[in-house]
């Protein structure tokens, strides 16, 4: 198989348009993101601007140039988000279903957990804290996320990219949450040690914009069944129509360009998903 490399920024739209008239794809996989929670609450313009205007790029262009489909991947911290990196995805979402409505390719999302092994995963990151002889940092005892391989994750985004007709979110089976302090214990007991004696074991406390738990599927959603059993269809709700998120959308653009306060930027975030700043106890989610 034939691969060509083509090094572009998506927030440049006509480099993006240009790639699109000069390779015409058939299918398109958006996976370009920041993705890191805590450093995306440090810096809530760079997320703004490539996980949301960069995601509005390449859907609108992907349109244009009339591929078969366009597949955002997604996130399970888009559901009821409370991080900047969460709303920034879950406002990807409602770009890639706007975009879908007025247009001949089928565009959707596939939303999942973390993927065992991606860069910045924490199994790596644990690895070498026990090369190093320790401590092992994990942020809570209570702390709990969905995993998933690499080989599962990509044949499952092509599998709901093949049957997706437009307009979908499609939630991936995962199993059950693994608390990370678990994950932790079974790494150092793999390496012939033994947890809290020979490798410490330290709480660092929940980091910015993070939840001990995170969901799938919000409690209106709901979700209806696919032919593979392993993959679903969130019943989307509380969807903006397409003129009142592209007026969003201009005054969150107008905040950027002014450089406004990250507070601000915050709070359009949080305006544009919840129609209000979440409370506390939802930024709390998945805490009970």
């Amino acid at each position: 198989m034939h691969v060509k490399v083509v090094v572009a920024d998506i927030r440049d739209k006509p480099r993006i348009q240009a790639i699109f008239d000069r390779e015409r794809p058939q299918l398109v996989f958006h996976a370009a993101a920041y993705k890191h929670v805590p450093m995306m609450e440090a810096n809530p313009e760079e997320a703004v601007k490539t996980n949301i205007f960069g995601t509005k790029v390449v859907a609108e262009e992907a349109c244009r140039a009339k591929a078969e489909a366009f597949v955002l991947i997604s996130t399970d911290k888009a559901v009821n988000p409370i991080s900047v990196m969460g709303m920034s995805k879950r406002i990807a979402e409602l770009i890639t279903l706007t975009v879908d409505e007025n247009c001949s390719t089928r565009c959707m999302a596939v939303r999942f957990g973390n993927v065992l092994g991606s860069r910045g995963s924490v199994i790596p990151i644990f690895l070498e804290q026990i090369r190093r002889g320790g401590p092992v940092t994990v942020t809570h005892p209570e702390m709990e996320r969905y995993f998933m391989t690499t080989s599962e994750a990509v044949l499952l985004v092509l599998q709901a990219a093949a049957m997706g007709q437009g307009g979908e979110v499609f939630v991936l089976d995962m199993g059950k949450p693994v608390k990370i302090l678990d994950i932790a214990k079974e790494l150092i007991r793999f390496h012939g040690l033994e947890p809290d004696k020979d490798i410490p074991i330290v709480f660092t406390g929940i980091r910015p914009g993070e939840k001990l738990r995170e969901e799938i599927l919000t409690a209106e959603e709901g979700t209806e069944a696919t032919k593979h059993k392993q993959i679903y269809i969130a019943k989307m709700s509380k969807r903006l129509s397409s003129e009142d998120l592209q007026r969003k959308l201009g005054d969150l653009a107008e905040l950027i360009d002014q450089r406004a306060a990250e507070d601000k930027i915050k709070a359009m975030l949080a305006e544009i998903i919840h129609g209000s700043a979440p409370s506390v106890a939802e930024q709390r989610g998945g805490a009970n």
